[in-house]
């Protein structure tokens, strides 16, 4: 079952089309494009989950967790915690979540 839900991000992904994991839906849906690179940004509270488009070579993938911060962001408007980052598959570049400071309790 553990398995199942980074397979159907690995298929949203490769197909072209980003969809949020469960607990997401109903975020809400930002697309960006920074460093030449095109993600899709899903907010909801202080969280962030957000999914490189498109293919990359292993080579390609260093700089993408501090485009994927650039990304969160840019769309949310709150500061990525630092050291907040996790993913379903450990070094994965294809999607990742953040905690957000958004200032809400300051």
């Amino acid at each position: 079952m553990k398995l199942i839900l980074p397979l159907i991000s690995l298929i949203a992904v490769l197909s072209g089309c980003a969809t949020p994991s469960p607990d997401m839906m109903g975020a809400a849906r930002h697309e960006i494009s920074v460093g030449g690179m095109d993600f899709v940004v899903f907010h909801y509270g202080a969280e962030a989950e957000v999914v490189r488009m498109g293919y990359l070579t292993r080579r390609e993938r260093d700089p993408v967790p501090q485009l994927m911060i650039r990304a969160a962001e840019a769309t949310t408007g709150c500061a990525v915690i630092p050291g907040s980052m996790t993913t379903k598959i450990p070094g994965d570049t294809g999607v990742a979540r953040f905690d957000l400071d958004c200032g809400w309790g300051t």
